[in-house]
């Protein structure tokens, strides 16, 4: 008889972690997955991509009813789990009913963070995290509402440009001296910026957003130097926090994420986490291919095999507000390294590649990415790049055409 594994969350970590399973313990597990999203798992990536209407909805999705039902998964979403009872082994679920299970796996993923400022419950104050609030900022582009973006980050700049795109006046506000400062260093944060800015997106940087004005609804955002934006509506993407709060309620160690070890497991034996909302060496990962990796790795344990994850080097290949940005590594380049860059801010290009003892520990692209998965896995393999230093600059070697 197959063991009863329940995983909380219906998102990319856990569809992923589906997939794993089918390859590696077909048959061993009965598999519910139960999602507080009203809809099939889809690919959260892409979000800013339907809200610029580049995409429907419906093409998002990763994988279709009938993959579940083939994989003998049953799917309970949009529903919200109320509390686990790690003692019983047994979930409960806001409708009062209760879920047994032999395993479970929270893949919770995270909350956007609103910023604590007066003015935040005003009527027009958003997020952008989800399929919800997409389908919300597709209504306010609809009217042509005047948007403040509050967030350089990915996620701001992602919101920032699909409602630019989708016909709405955008004004971006970032506290940092530069656009995604954890993925970028300062060359490559000010070329975004501009190329953002072409796009007819306003881009304000070291703006403190100190309040939001408004008699009953959204009329403006003050920032902390006196500055004043007219706004019909504020949409805070200024980060996210792990989704934790049903793991600490029900008695897991957590810290900023729920903490696991090599294996994914939480405290609790049998119970693991995995994607945004676990903390693995004190990293919590806000990224999709580390839940990639993890899914990998618990899959293979729970078919029975030896598998450890070590940790993911985190690199960003995404295209963000429709610019091809990479970054991987040690992007900035550490005491006792040195730094190779192409920098062409005319065609909107910038490469920089950092190398220290001999390896590539960290690289920087805009605008063209086409070898960035080879600059990735450079840096993970560790290799002495000797050989090929003097034409890595220029990507990989490709076979010349008859």
């Amino acid at each position: 008889m197959s063991e009863p594994l329940v995983i909380v969350g219906n998102g990319m970590a856990a569809a992923r972690l589906v997939e794993e399973l089918s390859k590696t313990a077909l048959g061993r597990y009965a598999i519910a997955v139960i999602g507080e999203e009203p809809r099939l798992a889809y690919n959260r990536v892409l979000l800013s991509s339907v809200l610029a209407g580049e995409v429907g909805s419906h093409e998002i999705e990763l994988k279709a009813a009938s993959w579940w039902r083939e994989r003998g998964v049953t799917l309970k979403y949009g529903t919200r789990v109320t509390e686990i009872d790690v003692g019983r082994r047994e979930l409960k679920i806001e409708n009062d009913e209760s879920i047994a299970f032999s395993k479970l796996v929270l893949a919770t993923g995270s909350l956007p963070i609103r910023l604590n400022v007066p003015g935040v419950e005003l009527a027009g104050v958003h997020t952008f995290r989800d399929s919800r609030d997409a389908d919300i900022l597709l209504a306010l582009a609809a009217q042509k509402k005047r948007v403040v973006v509050v967030g350089g980050g990915l996620l701001g700049l992602e919101a920032a440009y699909g409602l630019a795109r989708a016909g709405a006046p955008v004004t971006l506000v970032h506290l940092m001296d530069r656009l995604m400062e954890r993925q970028l260093d300062p060359p490559a944060a000010a070329l975004l910026k501009s190329l953002v800015e072409r796009k007819g997106i306003e881009v304000l940087l070291n703006a403190n957003t100190a309040r939001i004005d408004g008699d009953g609804k959204v009329e403006a955002v003050e920032l902390a130097d006196g500055r004043r934006i007219a706004a019909e509506a504020v949409i805070f993407a200024a980060g996210i926090r792990p989704n934790i709060a049903l793991a600490k309620e029900g008695g897991l160690a957590v810290n900023r994420g729920i903490v696991v070890d090599d294996q994914m497991q939480s405290s609790a034996p049998d119970i693991f986490a995995l994607g945004e909302c676990a903390e693995h060496r004190g990293t919590c990962y806000g990224l999709v291919e580390p839940a990639h990796e993890q899914a990998r790795v618990l899959a293979r344990h729970l078919a029975g095999a030896t598998a450890s994850y070590q940790g993911s080097v985190v690199a960003t290949n995404l295209k963000v507000s429709g610019v091809s940005v990479f970054s991987a590594g040690d992007y900035i380049g550490a005491d006792g390294s040195e730094a190779i860059v192409l920098k062409d801010f005319r065609r909107g290009i910038y490469k920089k590649l950092v190398i220290a003892e001999g390896r590539l520990t960290g690289a920087v692209l805009i605008g063209d990415t086409q070898d960035a998965l080879w600059y990735r896995d450079l840096i993970r393999a560790r290799e002495p790049i000797a050989p090929i230093r003097t034409e890595m600059m220029f990507g990989r070697a490709r076979p010349k055409a008859a």
